[in-house]
């Protein structure tokens, strides 16, 4: 009798255990959502962090706070998600520079981006776009790229700092065509600006919302745009394709991710909602207001996207000896 009874019981412990399971995957989210944003407020990342909070709120029925923690090259962020209860409730709003990045260019990085971090929405993608100072004898891709390789060595490309993906796309760019350039580093894409509209570096590829201005004013030549389609900013400036450079692209993309050990059922949530709010019209509209485009990615999508991107550009910067030590 008591070893009958010790079968029942035991048999129907898998019978009680599936559907507590399912409730407890079923209550996410049970309380308010965090995003941590790796950069200060007012940045590409923030901006992609709150353009997707009013949206995230209404289809997860839970507030969705925002919590921006800059530091350490994005590290300080990172680390404090990776480290995170892994349920949902918490996300980081990822950036490429520091997703690809960061482990090709740190020694002793403590997090890595495959086995640490699962991607389970895109925010916004921002193409790149090829400015040269007004000074340079060049107004179209094709001169300019004739100009470079008859002055190798000779010509500056700016960026906004050591390890940034305009440094990377500097890089990037030299090797298409074929002629070395030297790169000049600036604290932030404002003063490599200013550098440029003032002809003291010659080139400099970043996003267009921070040039569109300076364009429009004819201080700095637009050239052509570093990705898949135009720039809704500058529709007049052709891709790179169109101008004579097929296959240079440079996108920046801000992506939120979760630590990799979350249920997949709640990956599975979190990623419906962002792909909804990301089709809203006034969402997309606000985006391409900004310079950047808004992109509903399923986590297969996102899987891969990564793991491209680690492994091309971290291949970029380590043949470039690029490091942040």
């Amino acid at each position: 009798m008591i070893r009958a009874t010790r079968r029942a019981l035991l048999g129907a412990v898998p019978v009680l255990a599936v559907p507590m399971i399912s409730r407890a995957q079923a209550a996410f989210p049970n309380r308010p959502v965090t995003v941590i944003v790796p950069n200060p407020p007012g940045g590409g990342t923030d901006f992609a962090a709150r353009l997707f909070q009013e949206g995230l709120q209404a289809a997860l029925g839970q507030p969705v706070v925002i919590e921006n923690r800059p530091g350490a090259n994005g590290n300080i962020a990172i680390n404090a998600v990776v480290r995170a209860q892994p349920d949902g409730h918490t996300l980081l709003l990822q950036y490429n520079g520091y997703h690809a990045g960061n482990p090709a260019m740190m020694r002793d990085l403590t997090w890595d981006p495959i086995r640490d971090l699962s991607l389970v929405g895109m925010a916004t993608m921002a193409p790149h776009v090829i400015l040269v100072a007004p000074n340079v004898p060049a107004n179209t891709l094709a001169e300019f790229i004739a100009h470079a390789r008859a002055n190798p060595g000779k010509l500056n490309y700016a960026s906004s700092g050591n390890g940034s993906i305009q440094h990377i796309g500097g890089v990037l760019f030299a090797r298409a065509i074929g002629a070395e350039m030297v790169h000049v580093p600036y604290r932030g894409a404002a003063p490599a600006l200013q550098d440029v509209a003032g002809g003291r570096v010659e080139m400099f590829i970043t996003t267009p919302s921070s040039a569109v201005a300076l364009v429009q004013a004819g201080r700095v030549k637009a050239l052509a745009i570093a990705s898949a389609r135009r720039a809704a900013g500058l529709p007049e400036v052709p891709t790179t394709a169109e101008a004579g450079l097929p296959g240079f692209t440079l996108d920046a993309w801000f992506a939120f991710a979760v630590p990799a050990a979350t249920p997949r059922p709640v990956q599975d949530r979190l990623n419906a909602a962002l792909r909804d709010v990301a089709l809203q019209p006034v969402v997309r509209q606000r985006a391409e207001q900004a310079g950047a485009v808004t992109d509903a990615m399923t986590l297969a999508q996102l899987d891969a996207l990564s793991r491209k991107e680690v492994a091309e550009l971290g291949a970029v910067i380590r043949s470039a000896g690029i490091t942040l030590e």
